[in-house]
């Protein structure tokens, strides 16, 4: 078949993504089964094919259009094999935007616990990428610990024969299994450990065969579908244009059913799955709390669309000093379709949402909406910040897109003035010429800082719109660690310590077990305290934390412990009923 022929056939099912009617389940099938018997001529031909299956598995016409997507997504590594053995180039499945297709090979250099996990879930497929690294002092340093007599080379030789050591020591173990099994026995803290494994940089090499583990087959089968049926398109798909984003966020708030451990479990798999085959790692992804994991229920079947949100928080000994922290994954009939980052303080919530290439023609801004309505009644936000980044600041592929205007239609306002005046007079340009874009250049000033999005109707808002504009946790931080070079000579165990005492005498508690007349007598437990020793630093600039109430200064010693506790969020809703805390966090973060 000739490479023209192929493109005629690519290109009509790749229209057929968007079309809908009696027919078009049929007609589409049709053209699965002309393009799976072709030989595809290159590798961009064949990507072409595989994200066009992955979409209309996730959107499709009819249930013959699943049964065949699944048969050819199943056996779809074949296809890239038979390329690789006429001597392809293979470069193109390696990129970000396609990365992760099944018979492929990938590289990255990951996380402590990411690579922990990997190696684990494919024991003996996981080598180090020799041509791609040479250790130095980093191994030098680190090597010590786990080798006899490192030393006597690494310390005085130029020449140190790293691989040689390492498959010694390691004797018939792959290297990656053994070193990671010798981090994992250090007497040392889960962080630390990762800290000197990732000093390191070692880039580990994977083939993903024909694993579930790879994109194109990491989604659910039809039986295994949590619990949604398939949702099936007739109609065309919710434009952005349709959505209105105060409408959805009036309905009632989405139901939240906690999942059993078990299922927790299961869903951090896959989010690390979905996360690693596309050269991605967030903190929240990588060491999501299973115990924690919750399921949105959007509804009726015609009213959730096949869409499967799940959210979760971070253990108790990995929390944010200050913010809490919440992630999710969706699936757009049991294929992981976007991730959710989410971190709030009070009634302020910053969001991150990601909407995979494959899938950025697929309803995204009506999926972006639901995903709002659940983060928001399960955090308690009033108050939605979308960060530069998504925006396109550093981000040229969100320029390309145009990601500005996604927001900004779905009712965002940017916090600073003069980027507001510069949007509406885009605005105005837009009106004016239907042919009108945005340049990239006025795009990236306008990507250049937040925007917003406040709930109407809120009690506290309507006092103080923009109230969060100028936020930012960075500030607190950079504030204490002025202070810590000011008064403590650059001294943060010496800060430390002067803080601690200092928020104990003023809330008239111990952080250690005592028995002493009006001092509190209860135990706090490790985690308690490192949450108690973070808010002694940042709250030795509020002076007058002196004169709040008893019950003030009580509440305030429940909100530092809950965030220790099993339940993150028992500490976010606590922080928006402590109107003087709340207060005092805007003035020292602005």
């Amino acid at each position: 078949m000739t490479a023209s022929a192929v493109d005629r056939q690519l290109t009509q099912l790749e229209a057929c993504r968007y079309r809908f009617g009696r027919r078009e389940a049929a007609h589409v099938v049709t053209l699965l089964k002309r393009l799976d018997a072709m030989r595809f001529p290159d590798s961009p031909s064949l990507i072409r094919f595989h994200e066009a299956l992955l979409f209309l598995r996730a959107f499709p016409q009819g249930p013959s259009v699943v049964r065949a997507t699944e048969r050819i997504l199943n056996s779809f590594h074949k296809k890239v094999e038979a390329l690789r053995e006429v001597r392809a180039d293979m470069d193109d499945f390696d990129t970000f935007e396609v990365s992760g297709i099944a018979g492929t090979q990938m590289e990255d250099t990951l996380s402590f616990d990411l690579a922990n996990w990997l190696i684990k879930r494919m024991p003996n497929k996981v080598e180090i990428a020799w041509d791609n690294y040479e250790p130095g002092r980093d191994l030098g340093t680190t090597g010590p610990r786990f080798i006899p007599l490192l030393e006597d080379d690494a310390n005085v030789e130029a020449d140190t024969p790293w691989r040689r050591w390492l498959e010694a020591a390691a004797g018939k173990k792959r290297v990656p299994a053994w070193l990671i099994s010798r981090f994992e026995q250090l007497p040392l803290p889960a962080p630390q450990k990762a800290e000197l494994y990732e000093s390191l940089r070692l880039p580990l090499r994977w083939s993903l065969e024909n694993s579930v583990i790879s994109r194109t087959r990491n989604w659910k089968p039809v039986r295994s579908v949590f619990y949604h049926r398939i949702f099936y398109h007739t109609t065309p798909l919710i434009s952005r244009s349709q959505v209105s984003l105060a409408d959805e966020l009036a309905k009632r708030p989405p139901q939240l059913t906690k999942l059993s451990r078990k299922q927790g479990e299961q869903v951090m798999d896959m989010i690390r799955e979905v996360m690693l085959v596309r050269y991605r790692e967030l903190y929240g992804t990588t060491l999501g709390d299973p115990a924690s994991v919750v399921r949105a229920d959007l509804g009726t079947h015609e009213a959730g669309r096949g869409v499967e949100i799940y959210l979760w928080n971070l253990p108790p000994d990995r929390r944010l000093p200050l913010r809490a922290y919440v992630a999710g994954l969706t699936l757009k009939n049991g294929v992981p379709i976007n991730y959710i980052e989410a971190i709030g303080l009070c009634e302020w919530m910053e969001v991150g949402f990601n909407t995979f290439y494959t899938f950025r023609g697929g309803e995204a801004g009506w999926i972006y909406a639901q995903v709002l309505r659940c983060l928001c009644h399960l955090m308690g936000t009033t108050c939605v910040s979308v960060y530069p980044y998504q925006l396109g600041h550093d981000n040229e592929e969100a320029i390309e897109s145009g990601a500005f205007w996604f927001y900004r239609k779905l009712g965002f306002r940017p916090g600073r003035a003069d980027l507001q005046e510069l949007a509406e007079r885009e605005e105005q340009k837009i009106a004016a010429d239907a042919k009108y874009r945005t340049p990239a250049r006025t795009l990236r000033l306008l990507a250049s800082d937040h925007v917003f999005y406040e709930f109407p109707g809120s009690k506290l808002l309507r006092k103080e719109v923009g109230a969060w504009d100028r936020f930012s946790t960075r500030n607190i931080g950079l504030r204490v660690s002025r202070r810590m070079a000011r008064d403590f000579g650059g001294d943060a165990v010496l800060m430390r310590e002067h803080s601690r005492r200092t928020l104990e005498r003023i809330l008239n508690v111990k952080i250690e077990s005592v028995r002493s007349g009006d001092i509190s007598t209860t135990s706090w437990t490790l985690l308690e305290k490192a949450a108690f020793e973070n808010f002694a630093l940042v709250l030795a600039d509020v002076s007058e934390l002196r004169v709040w109430t008893r019950e003030e200064k009580e509440d305030l010693v429940r909100i530092i412990r809950a965030k220790g506790k099993r339940d993150e969020m028992l500490y976010l809703h606590l922080t928006q009923r402590h109107g003087r805390l709340r207060r005092a966090l805007l003035t020292l973060g602005s």
